[in-house]
């Protein structure tokens, strides 16, 4: 076992049985299950610093007090980070309601400035969270205008299309109203939700302040979730103008992916921008 992993389940006080065994996935960084003592644990090994904000965002979302699951962070230095194992159960109808009722327990509290006190990642991507008072100034400056510069600069977006998504940025102040900011997960697809024995968990954060619409077209981009989960988040009152926001939100996951995993993702990022521009005509 490498000496700096020996070293913090030392520091912790859990005493390994076994070897790591790697888990499915994996391709942002190297996710194990490891026996010990004390009970499972999982073992991420990655970048020192994207380790750092996913434990500091995993800590967030557990003070939070939502009732959703959110595994304990046991320890983390360097390129290693250890938390609690969550052991698995099947997807029903009560989950999915849990799911909408604690995530709404999550976005409820709001605060002033949209961003965080620290950078951190989604997925490979730098995601800058320097915060500003108006969530849409964040929305253009933090994510749409860097994301669509980068995937032109990988030769991934071609300048009309950025230039679509530049002027789709600059509409925002038009029909996007400010509103006070909330805790969001912020990569909430569909494989970082576990259903739990204690209920649905939320794993692998990039958490920020911003509108709460960030973790719900997030989840109806990558994934499906059901009617009792819709019905239980809105309670009933779903915004009649959901499918705008929906379009707008999922932009930016999108553009990541384009400039993560290439051309595949180019006509997603087309589509949505005709989308909403359909909007404005």
């Amino acid at each position: 076992m490498e000496a700096q992993l020996s070293n913090l389940l030392q520091e912790i006080g859990l005493v390994p049985q076994g070897v790591l065994k790697s888990l499915g996935g994996g391709d942002i960084s190297a996710v194990y299950r490891l026996e010990t003592r004390q009970g499972a644990v999982i073992v991420k090994h990655d970048d020192a610093e994207r380790l750092a904000g996913e434990a500091e965002g995993l800590r967030t979302l557990r003070e939070a007090g939502s009732r959703l699951v959110v595994p304990e962070v046991i320890g983390q230095y360097g390129t290693w980070l250890v938390m609690e194992a969550l052991e698995a159960a099947p997807r029903t109808p009560q989950g999915e309601t849990c799911l909408g009722e604690g995530l709404r327990e999550l976005h409820d509290p709001t605060g002033d400035a949209h961003g965080w006190s620290r950078d951190n990642a989604c997925g490979l991507t730098p995601q800058p969270n320097a915060p500003l008072d108006d969530g849409r100034v964040f929305q253009r400056e933090r994510r749409l205008l860097p994301l669509a510069a980068a995937c032109q600069q990988q030769g991934r977006l071609d300048e009309a299309l950025r230039g679509r998504i530049e002027t789709v940025a600059w509409s925002l102040e038009e029909w996007l109203p400010n509103i006070r900011a909330s805790l969001v997960h912020g990569d909430l697809w569909s494989g970082n939700v576990l259903f739990t024995p204690q209920g649905p968990a939320i794993i692998d954060p990039a958490v920020y302040r911003h509108y709460p619409d960030v973790d719900l077209a997030m989840l109806t981009l990558f994934g499906a979730p059901g009617p009792a989960f819709h019905e239980a988040y809105w309670n009933g009152n779903a915004p009649a103008d959901w499918p705008r926001h929906e379009a707008l939100f999922q932009l930016y996951p999108l553009l990541n992916h384009l400039l993560l995993f290439g051309g595949a993702y180019r006509s997603g990022v087309e589509r949505t921008v005709t989308t909403l521009e359909a909007y404005r005509a």
